[in-house]
């Protein structure tokens, strides 16, 4: 098992890849393609298993999959469709992003159809799988059973070490309930340890969970509350009080807390329908 560093756009510890047996987790983005062949060093995967398929998590999967014609691409049934075709993926992406799509992301090609696998809630190989809404309705946990270790991907929320952990709230389909109910069914599975995509991995999944329930009962009734300029300038010093200036650019790197506000507020908006 093993985490390799993507070094999205330069920095270290904010988006990591695993190497767990011949399964790869999370591919990242292409723009990080060539920090992952080095972390790969020569192996080729038989599998690559995302968690959702956000560009920052699986914008690389189409160009690797072009790469190693015999690789296997497990997906939740909600984001296999946009594998196969990601037009309107990239759509909503760019909305976000606009012309910054291609140094964030890199190029974003589709997956053969032949070569998707749609998991739910199961066991395959060494790995339990769930599907754990809340980030992303087309998001899933993997609990690779052998060493008691959640590839939660988003769902656990993001930290690094020395670091709290906060919620990664973007749009468009944030869902606060299905989220909490999420993380309770992590913890039902009673892990040893937890990997979030950003950052590293973590021996006290009580704990980070937990610290992750707090967060959203800190700052998502604050979203509905306050202006987003407030909101910002108020989670960034709530932040930056509590780790370092070198690791808080990380963690808002991981989820920009500008988009994390959107989320919310769009959260509110559909809860107010």
């Amino acid at each position: 098992m093993r985490l390799i560093d993507l070094r999205h756009l330069g920095r270290d510890g904010v988006t990591g890849s695993w190497l767990v047996g011949d399964v790869l987790v999370d591919p990242g983005p292409a723009s990080c393609l060539d920090a992952l062949l080095e972390g790969l060093d020569g192996e080729v995967p038989r599998v690559i298993a995302l968690t959702h398929i956000h560009l920052d998590h699986a914008g690389a999967t189409g160009t690797l999959a072009r790469r190693w014609p015999n690789v296997e691409v497990w997906v939740h049934e909600r984001g296999a469709p946009h594998l196969a075709d990601p037009s309107r993926l990239l759509a909503s992406a760019t909305r976000l992003y606009g012309d910054d799509m291609d140094r964030l992301w890199g190029e974003i090609l589709p997956v053969p159809r032949d070569r998707i696998r749609v998991l739910g809630d199961e066991r395959i190989g060494d790995f339990r799988v769930a599907p754990t809404p809340g980030h992303a309705k087309h998001h899933l946990s993997y609990l690779h059973e052998p060493t008691g270790t959640v590839f939660a991907g988003d769902t656990a929320g993001i930290r690094h070490p020395g670091s709290p952990t906060i919620g990664p709230t973007p749009p468009p389909d944030i869902d606060i309930e299905a989220w909490l109910d999420s993380l309770d069914l992590i913890a039902s599975w009673d892990p040893d340890r937890i990997v979030p995509t950003h950052f590293g991995i973590y021996d006290d999944p009580a704990d980070q969970l937990d610290a992750l329930r707090l967060w959203f009962d800190m700052w998502v009734p604050e979203a509905r509350r306050l202006d987003q300029a407030t909101w910002v300038a108020e989670h960034n010093a709530w932040v930056h009080a509590r780790t370092d200036e070198a690791i808080a650019a990380k963690l808002c790197q991981a989820a920009p807390v500008d988009q994390g506000y959107l989320g919310l507020q769009r959260y509110w908006s559909k809860r107010s329908a």
